[in-house]
């Protein structure tokens, strides 16, 4: 919104000296990231304090779990995504560039997304059970936004000048030239791509603070590769294929670390409020979308491996025990698995964190290891 002011302003001869940092992409991240820190910071106690006195009780704990957390989380209240969704949103549509279908693209997923995760909390809080939505309710919304996402990025996104079918083509990491055309398929990929990441976010989120430092370790690793894609010099530089405009998407990625430090304020441990999946199905969605928008999708499987390996311990436990009635672990998601071995919360998270880290730059190095 600030960006199109500026360009209205130049456009007609009134732009003033310092607006001219509006013209640059670094600035306006490094601003959507003040500014959704300051929105999420600003809201917390307020919100805090409105949630408690709605939720009563505050957000279910499963009684087959961690039997500490039913003692020490029990009526810790929930949604507080919608303040991580307040201050993303507001940072990226006061700094982004509205004129990107990229920019309208991630909105639209992450808002979605988080609507989905409301009426789940909401159904949650309002019949006091840790089952909110049912799992097919949920998928199949989540597919059905995927794949309109998936199909306006196709038919609306700018055509990639040097690399034909790029818009239905799955990039390979560590490879110069290995682009493999899918066609229609690519939907299909691109809506598992953005709602498994969603769900695979949703299932970390069992600990204070241990989903969102992943979030915007993995949002910042995003911000520097769409920064890279978009731009033509380095993408040329380090062998990447072009991808023009997705660079806008930087500032969305920005405004996630923006509003995840704020809420990590509230958040850290002991918890005030919990993201519930009003916050974790829509980020999750918002780090898949902007993957397949930059064409960077196996490399969210890497920089992202902590929200994988959460996904799959669930899935492996769920059919090892379908076909034997035993289990792997002691409990999944595996960051339960780690309680159950004796492991203080804290620890896992830390760890949980550092791993994340140790990721994120193994995915930022295939960049150039190509």
């Amino acid at each position: 919104m600030l960006y199109l002011l500026f360009e209205y302003l130049r456009a007609h001869g009134h732009a003033f000296p310092p607006a001219t940092l509006f013209k640059f992409l670094t600035f306006r991240t490094g601003m959507s990231v003040v500014t959704a820190q300051i929105v999420v910071v600003a809201m917390g106690s307020r919100f805090i304090r409105w949630m408690r006195s709605k939720q009563g009780r505050g957000q279910p704990i499963r009684t087959d779990g961690i039997e500490r957390h039913v003692l020490e989380k029990t009526g810790t209240p929930t949604m507080g995504g919608f303040m991580i969704l307040a201050g993303l949103l507001v940072g990226t549509l006061l700094w982004a560039d509205l004129r990107s279908i990229y920019v309208w693209v991630v909105i639209l997923v992450t808002a979605a997304f988080g609507l989905l995760g409301f009426l789940d909390d909401y159904a949650k809080v309002t019949k006091q059970t840790s089952a909110g939505l049912s799992s097919v309710q949920k998928l199949i919304a989540q597919f059905i936004v995927a794949i309109f996402a998936s199909v306006a990025l196709i038919f609306l996104a700018p055509h990639a000048p040097l690399t034909p079918h790029l818009e239905t083509s799955v990039v390979f990491p560590l490879f110069k030239q290995l682009v493999f055309n899918l066609g229609w398929f690519y939907v299909a990929f691109a809506a598992i791509t953005i709602a498994g990441f969603s769900n695979a976010v949703n299932l970390t989120d069992g600990l204070d603070g241990l989903a969102i430092v992943p979030v915007m370790i993995a949002a910042a690793a995003f911000a520097l590769i769409t920064y890279l894609v978009g731009n033509f010099k380095f993408a040329s530089y380090l062998t990447l294929h072009f991808v023009p405009g997705v660079g806008e998407l930087a500032i969305f990625c920005g405004a996630i670390i923006g509003a995840g430090m704020g809420f990590l304020w509230y958040n850290a441990p002991p918890a005030k409020i919990f993201m519930g999946d009003t916050g974790s199905l829509a980020l999750g969605g918002a780090l898949g979308a902007v993957a397949v928008c930059a064409k960077h999708e196996i490399v969210l499987g890497i920089i992202g491996g902590i929200f994988v390996v959460e996904a799959l311990s669930v899935m492996i436990q769920v059919a090892y025990f379908k076909r034997t009635g035993k289990r792997i672990f002691l409990m999944a998601p595996i960051h339960h698995h780690f309680e159950k071995l004796g492991w203080p919360e804290s620890t896992v998270v830390i760890r949980f964190w550092i791993v994340s880290l140790m990721l994120a730059m193994a995915g930022l190095a295939t960049l150039k290891l190509r």
